[in-house]
């Protein structure tokens, strides 16, 4: 009797550690927090939840948007940097996240040291605008008049240190016209500035701008990208217009903790290429302009990277610093 029950005491022990080992190999097993280090609201804050959605049906776990803005993203990027790493926190990512450590002499993490790329999800021009009034039809005719009264046209942006400066930035140095940097906080803020007559020149987004542009409030000249945007077709590249090789766009993706497990790396980015691939989602970002641009983790690292280099080029050339 000893003997039967011992061997059913081991039969049990064995099968409650093949379901412990399982269990410990499946991934998610709960909850996926994303944190957004931007405000809600705008372009971020519509991926991210157009995202999330199909990537909670497929995993069958809660993907919860937690936004955590601050500090030019720097506040939700240290707190994904102190949290486990264990797949469960996604960074939300774009821009700011290669150009802070070109302007900044000190951050509370290491970006390519502390984090490794998940997916790349989309892509978007910045976009060059003037107010309708100004006597500029075109690009050319916008530089030539940069070139007659240099140090006089504005530009503004959505903040200092961000994608749209170094665009502008990149365009001053590349056409060799002086231009003066105008930082407003934010895209909608911008926007206005840009209808009332404030500053001469936005280097927006696409998204934002499209309906301004449609309502004949703004009037675009070029966009940043090496290919024309969906969202407005009949507006040139700064490339196609005699200088190849500028290219500058939003872009937008997700990281996590470097010393996360492989396969809850490999798990995420499948789920987050899936969603992308969703008809209902594909809609939805192109009515904003938006590209799906998946990477899968080793593209995305070296896209993150050659980013970084780009932007330190910039910046040092620019003389960009934030502290």
């Amino acid at each position: 009797m000893k003997s039967k029950y011992c061997g059913a005491f081991v039969v049990l022990w064995l099968s409650v550690s093949v379901f412990n080992n399982v269990s410990a190999q499946v991934f998610p097993s709960k909850p996926v927090r994303w944190i957004v280090p931007f405000p809600p609201g705008g372009t971020g804050d519509f991926v991210v939840r157009t995202v999330s959605g199909p990537m909670t049906k497929s995993m069958g776990q809660n993907v919860i948007v937690d936004f955590r803005p601050g500090g030019t993203t720097i506040v939700g990027t240290e707190l994904t940097a102190r949290a486990p790493a264990d797949g469960y926190t996604l960074l939300f990512v774009a821009n700011s996240f290669t150009i802070n450590p070109a302007v900044r002499s000190k951050l509370p993490y290491n970006t390519l040291n502390d984090f490794s790329g998940v997916a790349r999800m989309v892509i978007t021009p910045f976009v060059i605008a003037v107010h309708p009034s100004l006597p500029a039809k075109s690009f050319q005719e916008l530089l030539r008049l940069a070139r007659a009264r240099p140090g006089e046209l504005t530009y503004g942006t959505a903040g200092t240190a961000g994608g749209q400066h170094l665009a502008g930035e990149l365009l001053s140095q590349m056409a060799k016209v002086s231009l003066v940097h105008v930082p407003y906080q934010g895209i909608a803020p911008l926007n206005i500035a840009t209808i009332g007559g404030q500053v001469t020149i936005a280097v927006t987004n696409v998204p934002d701008a499209a309906p301004y542009v449609a309502a004949n409030r703004l009037r675009a000249l070029a966009v940043t990208s090496i290919s024309r945007s969906p969202a407005m077709k009949d507006i040139p590249t700064v490339a196609e217009l005699g200088y190849p090789g500028y290219e500058m766009q939003l872009w937008i993706g997700a990281v996590v903790l470097r010393a996360t497990a492989r396969d809850a790396v490999n798990r995420l980015s499948t789920e987050i290429v899936r969603a992308l691939e969703q008809q209902e989602v594909k809609v939805a970002f192109d009515k904003l302009g938006l590209t799906p641009s998946p990477q899968a983790p080793e593209q995305f690292d070296a896209f993150i990277r050659a980013e970084m280099r780009q932007n330190e080029r910039i910046a040092k050339q620019a003389n960009i610093r934030v502290d």
